[in-house]
C-alpha cells in the first residue's frame, strides 16, 4: 500500500508502509464493519411480533416496542364494543411477544311473564254456626312481569340476573269465612265500626252481629287506618307490591256505605301518617318517608302536605304545608299530628317538642321542649296527643329529668301533661303516666262531665315494655280511676282507644283491642262486653 505526502514545497513523497501499519488499518476497518452491522441488527430487534386471539380466529402483527394494547388492536381494524374484555387490558404498553385475548360481550334483555298465585285466607265469625264456611271472595291469580339481564362472552351464555319487576295483574286471595261458636251477647252501636284483621278491614253496623268485609286484599298494613268524621270514608295504608327498599306502601280511600265498594288508589307512596282534616270533605294530610335498607326500613321526610279529592280520587288541590326537614333530634323517626275536633288547629308532636302548625303561614310553632328518651334501640319515642272537645287545651306525654341520672334521656320517668295554647301554659296532671299514655277526650254529653281516658303504666319504671291500664278522670284531672282491665288481669298493649261517636241516653262506651278481641266498656257502670273472638284484631276505628 502506497500513500503520498505532500511536502512544505507542494512535491509529493511517495513513501512505502511498513507491514504492520497496513494490518492494522485493516483491523480498525475490519471493526468499523462490524460495528455497523451491530446496529442495523438493533434496528430491525425494536419490532415485537403479537399474537391477537379474537372472534375464534388468530393474527399476528408486528408493532414497535412502547405501542399499546389498544392502539394495536386498531391497526388490525378491529371494532372493540363498550362491553368487549381486553385482556391484557387497553391501555397496557407492550415491551415483549405476547398474546391478546378480546372476549366479545354483549347482552340481551328477555322479558317472562309470571303467574303470581293467589293466596288463600280463612276468617273466622262469630255470626255464623260453628264450622259453617262460606265463600267470601273467589282467588284469583295474578301475573308479573320479570326482565332478565343476560350476558354472553363470545355467544355463549355465561349470566343471567334479574333487571327488573312489575306487577302486570294483582292476584286476589281467596277468603273463605269459617263459623265458630260465640258466647258474645250483640250489642247495639252507633254508627260504624270498623276494625284491621288479618290485613283486611271489616266493619259493624248497627249491631255487633252485623258485620261485613270492607277490603279484603289481605295487605292492609294498619299504618294509616282512620275514618272520616261522618264516619262514610276510609282511609288506609296497604303494603307496596314493590320492593320495601323503593316503595314502603300506598294512600287509598273508599266509601265504606257502598254496597260493594272499590279501593280508590290515591297515588301517594311511602306514608307515615295520615289523617282526615275535619270539617272540609275528602281531604287530607300526610307526611312521607325515604325507603331505606337499615332499620328502621326509612328515613322520615318530617314534611306535611294536604290534598283534596273527588269521589273518584281525581285530586282537586294540593299544598306544602312543612317541606322536608331533618325534624330535630332523633328526626329520622318522624313526626305525628293531630287535628282539634272542628279542624281549626292542628297539633304536632315528635321526639323534642310538642307544639302547633301554623296553616296559614306554614310553620311549626313549638309550644313545649320535650327531653328526648334514649331507647338505645332502633325506634324513638313520640308522645301522644289529644285535644279537648272545645279545641283550649292540648293533652300530651312530658318526659322528666330524674337527679342521679347521668343523662336526663334516660329518665324512665313520663307524666301526662296539660297544655294551654293561648296561655303559653302546662301543667302535670297524672305523674308516673308511662310513654304511651294515649289520652283521649270524651265526646260532650250535656249535663255530663267532660272525661279524659288514658292508659296508666303497670309498671311505670318499665313503660317501654309495660302493659298498661285503662284510666279516666275528670277533665282537671280529678276522680281518677281504674276502668279496664279488673283486678289481676293481664293488662292491654298500648293503643288508643275510642269514644262512642253518638252517645245514647247517657251511656259513655270506650272500644279497646284487648288481647287480641274487640271490647266495649261502658264507663258509667263499668260493663265490658267482648264482642270479636277471632284474636286477631290490630287497629279500630269508630265513628
Amino acid at each position: 500500500m502506497q500513500f503520498f505526502i505532500r511536502s512544505k514545497r507542494n512535491h509529493p513523497i511517495h513513501h512505502t508502509l511498513p507491514g504492520a501499519k497496513v494490518c492494522l488499518i485493516l483491523i480498525l476497518l475490519a471493526l468499523f464493519s462490524v460495528t455497523t452491522g451491530c446496529g442495523s441488527k438493533e434496528v430491525l430487534q425494536s419490532q415485537i411480533k403479537i399474537t391477537v386471539l379474537v372472534d375464534g380466529q388468530e393474527q399476528t402483527i408486528e408493532v414497535p416496542i412502547g405501542t399499546t394494547v389498544l392502539a394495536t388492536l386498531q391497526q388490525l381494524n378491529l371494532k372493540i364494543g363498550n362491553l368487549d374484555r381486553i385482556e391484557p387490558p387497553g391501555y397496557m404498553v407492550l415491551t415483549e411477544s405476547l398474546s391478546i385475548r378480546v372476549t366479545r360481550v354483549r347482552e340481551e334483555f328477555k322479558i317472562e311473564e309470571v303467574v303470581i298465585p293467589f293466596e288463600n285466607q280463612i276468617v273466622k265469625n262469630e255470626s255464623l254456626p260453628a264450622g259453617e264456611t262460606r265463600l267470601i271472595q273467589p282467588g284469583i291469580n295474578g301475573f308479573q312481569q320479570i326482565t332478565y339481564r343476560l350476558v354472553f362472552e363470545d355467544n355463549a351464555q355465561v349470566s343471567r340476573t334479574e333487571f327488573k319487576r312489575v306487577i302486570v295483574t294483582e292476584s286476589q286471595p281467596e277468603i273463605v269465612m269459617v263459623g265458630v261458636q260465640t258466647p258474645f251477647t250483640a250489642v247495639d252501636i252507633p254508627g260504624h265500626l270498623v276494625y284491621l284483621t288479618n290485613g283486611n278491614a271489616w266493619m259493624m253496623e248497627s249491631s255487633t252481629t252485623n258485620r261485613r268485609p270492607i277490603v279484603t286484599s289481605g295487605d292492609m298494613d294498619g299504618q294509616v287506618f282512620s275514618l272520616s268524621q261522618d264516619g262514610k270514608w276510609l282511609l288506609f295504608t296497604r303494603k307496596s307490591q314493590k320492593n320495601p327498599s323503593e316503595e314502603i306502601n300506598l294512600l287509598w280511600m273508599i266509601n265504606v256505605t257502598e254496597k260493594n265498594p272499590k279501593p280508590i288508589n290515591l297515588r301517594i307512596k311511602n306514608v307515615r301518617f295520615a289523617a282526615w282534616f275535619p270539617g272540609k270533605a275528602l281531604t287530607i294530610a300526610y307526611t312521607t318517608v325515604e325507603p331505606r335498607s337499615t332499620a328502621p326500613g326509612y328515613q322520615a321526610n318530617n314534611n306535611l302536605n294536604i290534598d283534596s279529592y273527588s269521589e273518584t280520587g281525581m285530586i282537586v288541590r294540593q299544598s306544602e304545608i312543612i317541606g322536608p326537614n331533618s325534624g330535630g333530634i332523633y328526626g329520622w323517626w318522624g313526626m305525628d299530628f293531630i287535628f282539634s275536633p272542628s279542624g281549626e288547629q292542628l297539633a304536632y308532636a315528635r321526639p323534642d317538642a310538642v307544639g302547633l302548625v301554623d296553616l296559614d303561614n306554614k310553620k311549626l310553632v313549638p309550644l313545649l321542649d320535650l327531653i328526648p328518651y334514649q331507647t338505645g334501640s332502633e325506634w324513638a319515642w313520640v308522645p301522644g296527643l289529644a285535644w279537648s272537645r272545645d279545641g283550649r287545651v292540648l293533652y300530651t306525654v312530658t318526659h322528666v329529668p330524674i337527679s342521679g341520672l347521668a343523662s336526663d334521656e334516660a329518665s324512665p320517668r313520663f307524666d301526662l301533661t296539660a297544655i294551654l295554647p293561648e296561655d303559653h301554659y302546662s301543667i302535670s296532671i297524672a305523674q308516673q303516666s308511662g310513654m304511651f299514655t294515649y289520652p283521649v277526650a270524651s265526646p260532650y254529653l250535656p249535663g255530663k262531665t267532660l272525661l279524659l281516658a288514658f292508659l296508666q303504666a303497670i309498671f311505670p319504671e318499665q313503660s317501654q315494655s309495660s302493659r298498661y291500664r285503662l284510666m279516666v278522670m275528670d277533665r282537671d284531672g280529678s276522680n281518677l280511676r281504674i276502668v279496664f282491665p279488673p283486678e289481676g288481669s293481664q293488662g292491654l298493649e298500648p293503643q288508643r282507644v275510642v269514644w262512642t261517636p253518638q252517645p245514647e241516653e247517657g251511656a259513655l262506651d270506650v272500644s279497646m283491642v284487648y288481647q287480641g278481641n274487640l271490647w266495649i266498656l261502658n264507663i258509667e257502670n263499668g260493663q265490658a262486653l267482648q264482642i270479636t273472638g277471632d284474636a286477631s284484631i290490630a287497629r279500630m276505628d269508630w265513628q
